[in-house]
């Protein structure tokens, strides 16, 4: 099945996402630190308990030690080591400006965010893509399993291939003949759009049906999924 069509027939079945929650660029990034290995229901606790002690603030962030903080976001898990990887990304953020991290190339934020320490990959993408607004395809666990299981490459396969893989092919699928016969490639806000909506589906989709142990029978993919096990 197309890449395309899988996000045809997941928008349809679920509707738009809203997805990422967050006022501004740096209320994503740290939502997108704290949700590193949990349910975003726990990160919302953790960013309402740094708004209480009026914390969301790069400044606030690096001013607090390590240990006040980590009972502050103590909800999302791996308090302790989130709250020092807070600590290094405001430290990183604060020597930037904001401006300047708008106007950055995609290749060259991206690069500097994997700098950081404690941002991976799937870390530095969900950055890229929800608070600047980039066409990157974010590859988490939802994406391996959902698409390993239609047949697309396996979960095996490293990060960055799989990245490239979603980008070129949903870029190629997404690419029309106009009436002069040149082929026109669509715009990188519209890519965004596209990767920032389908991600937001992947997530919808794994945690609800194409789970560890799968609820095919709920599931709008299954006629078309080699692995169903629904009749």
């Amino acid at each position: 099945m197309r890449l395309l069509t899988v996000f045809n027939r997941l928008f349809e079945w679920y509707g738009p996402q809203h997805w990422w929650p967050g006022d501004t660029p740096f209320e994503i990034i740290v939502g997108a630190v704290l949700t590193q290995n949990t349910a975003w229901s726990n990160v919302e606790k953790a960013i309402a308990s740094l708004k209480q002690h009026q914390a969301l603030d790069p400044q606030r962030i690096v001013a607090t030690d390590a240990a006040t903080l980590g009972l502050w976001i103590r909800s999302a898990g791996y308090f302790n080591v989130k709250a020092v990887r807070l600590h290094h990304v405001c430290r990183w953020y604060l020597a930037q400006h904001e401006d300047d991290l708008a106007r950055m190339d995609t290749a060259a934020l991206r690069s500097a965010l994997l700098a950081v320490n404690g941002i991976g990959p799937e870390t530095a993408d969900d950055i890229v893509l929800y608070a600047y607004q980039r066409p990157v395809f974010v590859i988490d666990a939802y994406t391996r399993r959902i698409f390993s299981r239609l047949g697309h490459p396996p979960a095996a396969d490293g990060y960055e291939a799989l990245r490239h893989y979603f980008e070129d092919t949903l870029t190629r699928q997404m690419t029309v003949t106009v009436c002069t016969g040149q082929r026109r490639r669509p715009s990188a806000p519209r890519l965004t759009r596209l990767f920032n909506e389908y991600h937001a589906l992947i997530v919808r989709h794994g945690k609800d049906v194409c789970k560890t142990r799968p609820r095919c029978s709920a599931c709008c993919l299954r006629r078309d999924c080699p692995s169903q096990t629904v009749q």
